[in-house]
């Protein structure tokens, strides 16, 4: 598909949208492109919605000249295109930090937010400065793509995609180009505050979908049901399944997400 562009601010928003039907925004983890999203599209456009595929801020072929790279800055950027493409709402799918930039812009905008799929959602609290401190050293250049190539992997837990090694490779290249492991590094370091505090005040149907074996968090069941607890919605387990658990086991996950888009077209 055919990139298009958005000017937003102070940089440019890429994206991609296929299909016809109810608008389905997806938003990518930290450090991923919307090539994550690649088994979901082609199921949700053949279930009759029109999917928006995003790259969050220093990512993929979004700019990376922006001075904010906290969930509310991306919970701006879903909301700007939305209105971008002129819906009237949307069902927005967020994996890892892009969970808490929909938390954020439900409640800022809920008249644009038909429901919420959460997946593996990081969603509130500030990272351990040692714990930055560390990373800042592990993804510095020359070395820091390399390593998020490493990292990367280990999020996979149980199998890895088909087309696994080309995929890695581009997001590896990508991840190199001038400013975008700067932008992983900012995206780390900002604070996730904004999007843990608005948790009780969502007012929109939500599911959690969190892979067993997520390697980001210590009990991953455990965060899935404090996460669906604290904005009433609804949690599903994918056994087995790492932080991507919509790449690593999509003839699970997908039925799943379609499940919980059909509920809400009514």
């Amino acid at each position: 598909m055919e990139t298009r562009f958005f000017n937003y601010k102070t940089g440019q928003i890429a994206y991609e949208v296929q299909g016809e039907g109810p608008l389905v925004v997806c938003v990518p983890s930290l450090g991923d492109v919307r090539g994550e999203y690649r088994f979901v599209v082609p199921e949700l456009v053949k279930a009759g919605y029109r999917v928006a595929t995003m790259d969050v801020r220093g990512h993929g072929e979004t700019s990376t000249t922006w001075d904010d790279f906290s969930v509310a800055a991306i919970g701006e950027d879903i909301l700007a295109l939305i209105r971008e493409l002129k819906a009237e709402s949307a069902i927005v799918v967020g994996t890892s930090m892009g969970g808490g930039a929909a938390i954020w812009s439900a409640v800022e905008a809920p008249e644009l937010i038909r429901g919420m799929l959460l997946i593996d959602p990081f969603v509130d609290g500030d990272s351990n400065p040692f714990f930055l401190f560390l990373l800042s050293i592990m993804f510095a250049r020359p070395w820091g793509a390399a390593m998020w190539k490493k990292y990367y992997s280990s999020l996979y837990q149980t199998r890895k995609p088909a087309d696994f090694d080309l995929y890695v490779e581009t997001l590896y290249k990508n991840i190199n180009q001038p400013g975008r492991l700067e932008a992983v590094m900012a995206m780390m370091r900002a604070s996730k505050r904004s999007s843990g505090e608005r948790m009780p005040n969502v007012k929109k149907t939500a599911l959690i979908l969190m892979g067993s074996k997520d390697p980001d968090f210590k009990n991953p069941i455990a965060e899935a049901k404090r996460v669906a607890e604290a904005v009433r919605g609804d949690y599903k387990i994918i056994e087995n399944a790492g932080h991507y658990p919509h790449a690593e086991m999509p003839e699970v996950t997908i039925p799943l997400m379609l499940d919980f888009m059909n509920s809400l077209k009514g």
